[in-house]
């Protein structure tokens, strides 16, 4: 049986795949404990400054395994909460983990699928590429990627997408704000790597900082949202990245220079 997630690190980046594509790389509960044992690894690999996450074969992810689903719909539930939970720990993993994740979509990413890539940091689409939240066709209802869906779209549109489960193709998605950025087919692989390869060479404390501080700001009033901000300005003053930046910036432009 083959490992249903591949693993490795090139050139600072972690490279974590969905390897069920007989399955449409479908989540069931292994693959979603081995993509969190994958982020756990990368956060402690000092190596490692960016994580993508794609799918193998012609689709990213088609979500949920549904004869997985299926079995648990006899249990009661401790056993269906217990079974959820997993889910839930693996979207906080990507909010928590220090790096940006990175989410490189072709095919299908549907129902937990599309989850997976709202749950991370940027979203790169190739344009064939197709998104949905359909889980009201079988009765279901898409609750915590609702969380996640509502901090990227607007309340309307978040409405529409997990009540009426229609599917909608990348431009849409960029559109709406889903998706970051769109690339033809033929050259995603490449445009792909260069918008991660130039993550990878920016400043790995600031990009940390960044990512810490947009999400403590999420739930917070404005008042509490600057405080949050003077701490991280703070702390960003301290560190290694932005004491070089500082003086090479002045060793260029001259001490007196700001434009």
């Amino acid at each position: 049986m083959s490992e249903p997630l591949l693993y490795e690190v090139e050139e600072g980046i972690a490279r974590l795949t969905l390897n069920r594509p007989e399955k449409r790389n479908a989540l069931n509960t292994e693959l979603i404990r081995r993509l969190r044992e994958g982020l756990l690894a990368a956060e402690g690999d000092p190596s490692v400054r960016v994580v993508t996450i794609r799918g193998a074969g012609k689709d990213f992810c088609a979500g949920g395994d549904l004869a997985e689903l299926a079995g648990l719909a006899g249990s009661g539930i401790r056993e269906n909460l217990a079974d959820v939970e997993e889910l839930a720990a693996l979207f906080l993993a990507i909010r928590r983990l220090s790096r940006p994740v990175v989410a490189l979509v072709r095919g299908r990413a549907l129902a937990g699928g599309a989850g997976l890539a709202t749950a991370c940091d940027l979203v790169l689409a190739g344009e064939e590429a197709l998104f949905g939240y359909p889980e009201v066709h079988i009765g279901f209802v898409p609750a915590m990627v609702a969380s996640l869906l509502r901090r990227n779209v607007s309340e309307k549109r978040a409405f529409e997408l997990i009540t009426l489960g229609e599917s909608f193709g990348a431009v849409e998605a960029e559109r709406w704000g889903v998706v970051n950025r769109v690339f033809p087919e033929s050259i995603f692989d490449e445009q792909s790597a260069n918008v991660v390869r130039s993550l990878a060479e920016r400043s790995a404390s600031a990009v940390t900082l960044a990512k810490r501080l947009l999400y403590q700001q999420d739930s917070l009033d404005f008042e509490g949202a600057i405080g949050v901000g003077v701490s991280i300005n703070a702390l960003a003053r301290t560190t290694e990245d932005t004491r070089k930046g500082v003086r090479d910036f002045l060793e260029t432009r001259g001490a007196g220079g700001r434009g």
